[in-house]
C-alpha cells in the first residue's frame, strides 16, 4: 500500500508486462497509476491525485469522499441476536460494541 494526501494506492506488479499498476482504493472515482519502478510507481500516485485533484477543483466539484461514518448493515438473525447480547453485557450500545469491535481487528489495515 502507498498513501498520497490521504489517498490510499494498492499496487500489484504485472509480471508479464513488466509493470507496476496501481489503483486508488478508498474512493469510489477510479484514480490508477502505473510505473516500472517503486519511485515511478511512487510518482505515478502522487501525479494521479494531482490531476484528480485539479480536475474536481477545475469542475469546481470537491473530491469524492465516500466515507461518512454510516454503514448500512445487514446480519443473519441469529449474529445480530449475538451480537447485541455481547453489546451489553460490555455495557455498551450495539453501535458502539460494532465500532469498537471493528476498530480492534481492523487497527494495522492502514
Amino acid at each position: 500500500m502507498m498513501e498520497y494526501k490521504g489517498f490510499i494506492g494498492k499496487v500489484d506488479f504485472d509480471d508479464d508486462a513488466g509493470i507496476f499498476h496501481g489503483e486508488v482504493i478508498n474512493t469510489r472515482d477510479v484514480i490508477t497509476f502505473q510505473g516500472t519502478t517503486v519511485d515511478e510507481i511512487r510518482q505515478a500516485l502522487h501525479d494521479s491525485v494531482e490531476d484528480y485533484l485539479a480536475f474536481c477543483a477545475q469542475l469546481g466539484h470537491e473530491p469524492e469522499k465516500p466515507f461518512t461514518g454510516k454503514l448500512m448493515l445487514r446480519l443473519p438473525p441469529d449474529l445480530h441476536r449475538r451480537a447485541y447480547i455481547a453489546a451489553r453485557q460490555a455495557g455498551k450500545s450495539l453501535n458502539a460494541w460494532i465500532a469498537d469491535s471493528l476498530d480492534k481487528t481492523t487497527a494495522h489495515a492502514h
